[in-house]
C-alpha cells in the first residue's frame, strides 16, 4: 500500500497557509532517485551561472543557487565576468559552456550591463542547457504544450496548487502580472488540455479596467506584479486559493535591517477570506530553486540519452562501413 500523501498546507482558523518549504522539500526528495541513477552511470548533472558585473541581487540570488546544488550534491560554478565585458566576450563564454559535456544548464543571470543585448545572451545559450526556460524554443514549447523545461517559478506555481490539494481544472484562474518570466508563463501551462492543468485562465495587468472585478471572480488568484499589498480582502472572493508569487522590499524601522519583505497580498486580511494562502517568504520562493534542479537532473538526464544514441548510430555507421569493406573485397 502506497503511503497517504499529506497535503503542504498548516491548517488554522482562517485560510490555510500553503507551505512552499515542505514541498520543496517533498520534490528534492524525489529526485534522490533520479540523481541515484545518472551517478550509477557516471553523470552529475553540473550548473554554471553566468555573473556579470556586482549587482547585489543577483550575486544573492546565484549564491542561493549554489547552495541548493551543494545540498544535493551537484557539481556547480559561478563565472563572474566585469561590468565592462563585451557581448562578444560573454557569448564566448556561453558557447564554451554548450560544448562541455559537465555542464548540463547554464544561467546567464539578469539584469544584464546595457552594453549586452539580453536577447542575444538568452538565444546564445543552447536549448537543452536553457534550464531557466528562456530560450525562444523552449519558450515555444511551453506554449504548445510540449514543455523540455517549464520557467521554475511558474512551475513551482502549479506543484504549490496540485500539492496543497488545490488542483486548478475547471478552476477560474485569474494571474495579475503579464511578465516574460512568470504571467505569460504561467497561463500557459494553466489552460493546456493535460494534466494539472484545464483551468479557465484570465491574465490582468497595469492597463486593466476596473482590476477588482476580475480578481472578485477568481477560484484561484495568483499575484505576480511587484506592488506592495496592492490586493486587498475586498478585491477577493470567500473560498478564494491565493498564490502570491511577489517579493517587494518595505521600509520597516523595527527590522535591523530596515525593510520587511511582502508579497502583493495583503496577507493577513486576504487570509480571513481564502481558502488557501501562500505566505511571503516561505511560500513560491522555496519552490523556485526546487524546480530548477528538477530542470538541472531533467537536462542531464536528456543529454546522456543523447549522447547514448550519438554513440550507436556512429557504432552502426561503423559496422555497415565494415560490412561494405568486406563485400567489395569479395
Amino acid at each position: 500500500m502506497s503511503p497517504l500523501r499529506v497535503p503542504a498546507a498548516v491548517s488554522s482558523m482562517t485560510g490555510d497557509i500553503i507551505d512552499g518549504r515542505r514541498v520543496a522539500d517533498e520534490i528534492r526528495g524525489e529526485l534522490r532517485g533520479r540523481l541515484d541513477r545518472l551517478r550509477a552511470r557516471g553523470v552529475n548533472p553540473g550548473l554554471t551561472a553566468i555573473l556579470v558585473g556586482d549587482n547585489p541581487g543577483s550575486q544573492l540570488y546565484v549564491k542561493m543557487k549554489g547552495k541548493a546544488c551543494e545540498e544535493m550534491g551537484m557539481a556547480h560554478q559561478t563565472l563572474e565576468m566585469p561590468k565592462d565585458t563585451s557581448q562578444e566576450e560573454l557569448l564566448r563564454v556561453v558557447h564554451e559552456l554548450n560544448a562541455d559535456p559537465k555542464v548540463h544548464g547554464i544561467l546567464v543571470q539578469q539584469p544584464l550591463p546595457l552594453q549586452i543585448s539580453v536577447d542575444a545572451a538568452v538565444r546564445a545559450v543552447h536549448p537543452m542547457k536553457d534550464v531557466d526556460c528562456f530560450h525562444p524554443e523552449n519558450v515555444g514549447l511551453v506554449l504548445i504544450g510540449s514543455p523540455r523545461f517549464a520557467p521554475a517559478t511558474p512551475a513551482g506555481v502549479v506543484e504549490l496548487l496540485v500539492r496543497s490539494g488545490n488542483p486548478p481544472a475547471g478552476k477560474d484562474v485569474v494571474i495579475a502580472g503579464r511578465s516574460n518570466i512568470v504571467g505569460k508563463p504561467l497561463a500557459a501551462l494553466l489552460m493546456q488540455k493535460a494534466k494539472n492543468a484545464n483551468a479557465t485562465v484570465t491574465v490582468v495587468h497595469s492597463a486593466t479596467r476596473d482590476l477588482a472585478a476580475h480578481t472578485r471572480r477568481a477560484d484561484i488568484l495568483v499575484a505576480a506584479m511587484g506592488a506592495p499589498r496592492t490586493i486587498r480582502a475586498d478585491m477577493v472572493k470567500d473560498g478564494v486559493v491565493v498564490i502570491d508569487v511577489a517579493t517587494n522590499r518595505i521600509p520597516d524601522a523595527s527590522k535591523k535591517s530596515g525593510y520587511r519583505t511582502v508579497g502583493d497580498v495583503d496577507f493577513e486580511a486576504v487570509r480571513e477570506k481564502a481558502r488557501a494562502i501562500t505566505p511571503v517568504p516561505g511560500g513560491v520562493g522555496p519552490l523556485t530553486n526546487a524546480l530548477l534542479l528538477a530542470h538541472l537532473v531533467r537536462a542531464a538526464q536528456k543529454q546522456a540519452m543523447q549522447k547514448q544514441a550519438t554513440r550507436l548510430e556512429g557504432a552502426e555507421g561503423a559496422s555497415g562501413a565494415d560490412g561494405a569493406t568486406e563485400g567489395s573485397a569479395r
